[in-house]
């Protein structure tokens, strides 16, 4: 009888580690980063691992831009910035669009929400407001469109799968767009700032 209920009393104890070991409810797994969590999934699956990967980046950093123009609708306080802003919700929604479609047709499983690392820069973002807002997010729209096109670029030549070659191919022109506008305003911006440190400087 003795014997019994230590045993019992011992199991008792033993559960919640047990649980917890096995991924019970106090597993760590729901916060992992949704880019890390999709490639995951997707190991395994028929389609090359440059494939897969570039399709997850690609769809994270598609979220950012339509979340970043969306909060350039709130913040900036330029008309230019915040048309700018407009056109990222276009373009990058249409070509979120696409990827889901062509990732759906290949079992690739893309993430729901931005990465880590995007998320980041939205969140850097959001402290900002009016000129301050302008100037950091058309400084960082500058370097992200740098960095997509690279990305895209070797994708559109080296992936081995003719869709997503093709996708990465098809976007490229529009990241040029993005990129020339994101340039000319900042272009813009940094003539206004030095005509407000000299007056006397011709306009």
């Amino acid at each position: 009888m003795k014997r019994a209920f230590w045993k019992g009393l011992f199991l008792a104890a033993l559960l919640p580690w047990m649980l917890q070991s096995c991924g019970g409810p106090t597993s760590k797994r729901a916060d992992s980063d949704s880019v890390d969590s999709a490639k995951q999934q997707n190991e395994g699956i028929a389609v090359d691992n440059d494939v897969s990967d570039f399709a997850v980046k690609a769809a994270s950093g598609g979220l950012m831009e339509v979340k970043l123009g969306e909060l350039a609708q709130q913040n900036a306080s330029s008309r230019r910035v915040k048309d700018f802003g407009s056109m990222m919700i276009r373009d990058h929604s249409k070509a979120n669009d696409e990827l889901k479609g062509l990732a759906a047709a290949k079992t690739i499983t893309l993430p729901d929400s931005v990465g880590d690392e995007h998320q980041h820069h939205i969140d850097e973002l959001k402290k900002k407001n009016g000129t301050a807002f302008d100037k950091a997010y058309i400084d960082m729209m500058v370097d992200d469109h740098n960095e997509d096109i690279d990305m895209f670029d070797k994708a559109s030549n080296n992936l081995k799968d003719p869709d997503l070659k093709g996708f990465a191919a098809k976007t490229l022109p529009v990241l040029h767009t993005h990129l020339d506008e994101a340039k000319n305003i900042q272009q813009e911006m940094r003539k206004q700032m030095n005509n407000s440190k000299d007056p006397g400087a011709p306009h």
